[in-house]
């Protein structure tokens, strides 16, 4: 058998909180972090819906508890508080001698603060220490200097199945033996060539984002970090540490259909759920709620929408997106709707698809609409999706 792969720590920054408390507490009031743009500086204030974390960059710093504030971007800031409080909430500073690594996932990197200081990096040398930051892997290393984890550190880039991937990665690291507990997911800042990518490709939603229905406009791009904590069984029982579910399946593919787009028919999707599936040694009658990539574009939903359909055909779990609460979190929405995931599991309930109103002509199913509560949530699938085709699925399970 191998060895089995637990969850022991949960963090995370969002639109809807700053913490794991309130993050919960936000979802079962079904209150969103979307709104008017803020914090940003951009032109397009009144124009696009975001879900910004409610904090200024200034704010961030003493949060993390960083001394020397130059050349932090807002980026490292908020994986430095997931991180941080996932790594805390997994006791791992109590239990020493053990090989531990950080894989986080991210794409945009420091790039808010090389916009702002991009001309002086032309003219002179004063704006280096931020212009660095550009390069993803340094709010890694920045993530890494502050848990002082040392013994494995790398960043992951695919887009928005970036966290999910790191997370996979960190399982596959501890059951070949080359890790005992890794702390995985991502981090992303809204941004200002973040959010005009987004708007170029006319995938924005200017109202709040309807993921599965059938007037559906697009996204809301939103920002955060959330990181979990996973450890080998051995590493587990040696320390008789809570677990708060176990991570029984991976699979990811890459169809390569098209540099944004999915495939019509959602192979790339299927594939990485039914690799997933079939790892985690379920059935589909097993899988209890899928929390979807869900972002609420015409391409995505039917797209998604047809891969579960096949999968599961007439064993459909209930299915809904998360998005309009946190927003599109990019590289980080896999580690976000990974751990909002784990909470159905911890509290044996089901987050609604806010916003929806009418089932789409082309799928069979509806999501579900409101918040469910003392129902059985043994298994839970999370999809995350990216651009390029670049499709992860992870399963979580209840361990008693």
């Amino acid at each position: 058998m191998p060895d089995k792969i637990f969850v022991t720590g949960l963090g995370i920054i969002s639109g809807i909180g700053n913490n794991l408390a309130e993050n919960l507490d936000s979802l079962l009031q079904s209150k969103s972090g979307i709104g008017n743009l803020f914090y940003l500086d951009s032109p397009w204030h009144n124009q696009i819906l975001v879900s910004e974390v409610k904090s200024t960059t200034k704010e961030l710093i003493h949060r993390a508890g960083i001394h020397f504030q130059e050349g932090y971007s807002r980026n490292s800031l908020l994986g430095i508080i997931a991180s941080a409080e996932a790594f805390n909430h997994a006791r791992l500073k109590e239990f020493g001698g053990l090989r531990t690594g950080l894989i986080s996932g991210t794409t945009v990197g420091g790039m808010d603060e090389c916009e702002k200081h991009y001309q002086d990096f032309l003219t002179n040398d004063s704006a280096n220490i931020y212009i660095d930051t550009y390069d993803c892997a340094d709010s890694t290393e920045k993530i890494a200097d502050c848990l002082h984890i040392s013994d494995y550190i790398t960043t992951i880039s695919t887009a928005c199945s970036s966290a999910a991937n790191a997370i996979m990665l960190g399982a596959r690291m501890i059951r070949n033996g080359k890790l005992d507990r890794v702390v995985a997911g991502g981090t992303e800042s809204l941004t200002k060539f973040h959010l005009n990518g987004f708007n170029t490709l006319k995938i924005l939603d200017n109202e709040p984002c309807k993921p599965f229905d059938e007037n559906r406009k697009g996204i809301n791009l939103g920002e955060g970090a959330a990181y979990i904590v996973i450890e080998s069984e051995k590493a587990v029982k040696a320390s008789g540490k809570k677990v708060f579910a176990e991570l029984v399946g991976w699979g990811n593919s890459c169809e390569a259909f098209h540099q944004t787009a999915s495939s019509p028919d959602g192979i790339g999707a299927f594939l990485a759920m039914k690799k997933a599936l079939e790892m985690s040694g379920l059935t589909v009658d097993e899988i209890d709620y899928i929390n979807a990539h869900g972002t609420g574009t015409d391409n995505n939903d039917i797209s998604e929408g047809r891969a579960i359909e096949r999968l599961f055909g007439e064993h459909l779990p209930k299915i809904s997106s998360t998005k309009p609460f946190t927003g599109h979190t990019t590289s980080a929405a896999g580690s976000t709707e990974a751990i909002l995931s784990i909470l159905c599991i911890q509290h044996q309930l089901i987050w609604p698809n806010l916003n929806f109103s009418e089932k789409m002509h082309d799928l069979n199913f509806i999501p579900v609409t409101h918040l469910i509560k003392d129902v059985l949530v043994n298994a839970v699938m999370t999809n995350s999706f990216g651009f390029g085709g670049n499709n992860t699925s992870l399963i979580f399970k209840k361990y008693d």
